[in-house]
């Protein structure tokens, strides 16, 4: 996890302070380098940060807006960061779905649990990390995160990958060869189209819903197949 980015989020600075102790002893057992964490007091503060950072520590309890407020914002404004709740109210745990929240910590904290989600993390972490796309046009070519891709589209002979900063890489190519380059994350849920999972929100009247309120058409044939598909997607960030 070199070089990753971490946020703590939690209007009790004890709290926080406790937590990026023990994050970043985590970190220098493991032998992680060039790592960040940094600690924000309220969810207002994180707010302005979105999308910043791999993973995300977040309160529950806080001032407006509260941590699953919080959470429900940053996922709106396309924030794929790792969520993980750390807080005292465990009734809360079922609304972490919601936002596609990656692990649900208890206050106080046990180390062994704590240890164990960041086990967890790391692993994620660098299966993300590993996976690149190289894009070549002519003499020129672009290596490209699949974590950074929101969808895939063919227009002619044409390959747009639309990312998740906004911008549009073009060049020319068969989107079934392209299926072969991605992992599973990335669901054909139409002719033209592949869509990463991880930014979708939800499906209606024949689109795809991503995060940022964009939509992409579906196939009426793949909706089931997507819901199963996105199913399949959050259980694997579930203990």
């Amino acid at each position: 996890m070199n070089g990753m980015k971490f946020a703590v989020c939690d209007d009790d600075p004890l709290m926080a302070q406790e937590l990026s102790r023990r994050l970043e002893e985590y970190l220098e057992e493991s032998g992680d380098s060039g790592y960040q964490v940094f600690r924000f007091s309220s969810g207002r503060a994180l707010l302005e940060k979105a999308g910043s950072f791999d993973v995300t520590f977040l309160d529950i309890q806080m001032a407006q807006p509260n941590g699953m407020e919080t959470a429900r914002l940053l996922r709106e404004q396309g924030d794929r960061s790792l969520l993980i709740f750390v807080t005292v109210l465990r009734e809360w745990v079922f609304d972490a779905f919601q936002v596609e929240a990656y692990d649900y910590l208890l206050k106080p904290l046990d180390d062994s649990r704590f240890r164990r989600t960041m086990d967890r993390v790391r692993r994620a972490l660098e299966q993300k990390a590993e996976k690149r796309l190289v894009v070549r046009q002519g003499a020129a070519c672009e290596v490209i995160p699949l974590s950074e891709l929101l969808y895939c589209e063919v227009l002619g002979r044409k390959l747009y990958l639309h990312k998740s900063g906004g911008e549009v890489t073009e060049y020319y190519g068969r989107l079934a060869e392209l299926e072969h380059q991605v992992d599973g994350r990335f669901f054909k849920c139409h002719r033209s189209y592949l869509v990463n999972l991880d930014y979708v929100r939800g499906c209606r009247d024949g689109q795809v819903l991503l995060f940022g309120e964009e939509a992409i058409p579906l196939s009426r044939l793949r909706e089931r197949e997507l819901a199963q598909a996105l199913l399949r997607t959050m259980r694997k960030g579930v203990l």
